[in-house]
């Protein structure tokens, strides 16, 4: 059922990759930089947010200690998703020089034919750098274009917040899409509507991909590995099911996107 199909992706992702040592360091080192990044935000935000709870409460009263305590006991678990939700957003712009490598090797894993790669440079790394936040804003401008409207389920009778957060599940899973399909099209330069028309091929497998991807990446602590696993998981589902392949096209966004270079 191709529906179901997207299902798999991770798990076949994660049995390829232990049987490829080659692309281990392309796992580990972005699991190691969002690590340190998001244990650096953690502690920092964390601790200010610590000392102003304790100059607050700075009371001999028993009950101030109890509610010092519940209340740091709250924001580890707030803090917590929040520094979750960031290295989603953000941890697979500070991982793309190894998942961009990553999904090259992948491509040429699946399909058999070596992928012609870009040479490194600054200032290839800064372009790429400036695509990928591009990106970024141009998949918030989508999100918030989607989520505001849906704020108005609320207002449904009864059946208003399940309607609601059955949308908010469905931006989660398109946006997952976006993010994880991403590398074999920016590697062609695509632009936003050509990634949008490549998630539209993907469907239906693409929508049960994009549910099990969001769900893995929103756990704390889990995401850190589920990032790159469903990086690997989506680059393998766009190149079989979303029409990768190479072509004249694809060579005519190479020479456009070595021309910016120049």
């Amino acid at each position: 059922m191709a529906l179901l199909a997207g299902l798999h992706y991770p798990w076949r992702a994660l049995l390829l990759i232990w049987r490829t040592p080659r692309l281990w360091n392309f796992i580990l080192m972005p699991i190691g930089l969002n690590l340190v990044v998001g244990v650096a935000l953690y502690l920092g935000v964390y601790l200010t947010l610590w000392r102003q709870l304790q100059a607050w409460l700075a009371h001999d009263a028993v009950w101030a200690g109890v509610l010092l305590w519940l209340l740091g006991a709250v924001l580890a678990l707030l803090l917590a998703v929040g520094v979750a939700f960031l290295l989603v957003r953000f941890g697979v712009v500070l991982g793309s020089p190894w998942y961009s490598q990553l999904s090259e090797e992948l491509e040429a894993l699946l399909t058999g034919r070596a992928v012609v790669a870009n040479p490194f440079t600054l200032r290839r790394v800064a372009y790429d750098l400036w695509r990928a936040l591009l990106f970024e804003a141009k998949k918030l401008t989508l999100g918030l274009s989607l989520w505001l409207p849906s704020l108005l389920l609320l207002l449904v009778p009864l059946g208003g917040p399940p309607l609601h957060a059955a949308a908010g599940l469905l931006l989660g899973a398109l946006i997952s899409c976006l993010d994880f399909f991403d590398g074999p099209q920016e590697r062609r330069h695509f632009t936003f509507r050509e990634k949008l028309a490549t998630l539209r091929h993907t469907m239906p497998s693409g929508l049960s991909f994009g549910l099990v991807a969001f769900a893995l990446v929103s756990i704390p602590l889990v995401n850190l590995v589920a990032l790159p696993l469903c990086v690997a998981a989506g680059n393998m589902l766009v190149i079989e099911r979303g029409g990768m392949r190479v072509t004249d096209d694809e060579s005519r966004h190479s020479s456009l996107y070595n021309g910016v270079l120049k």
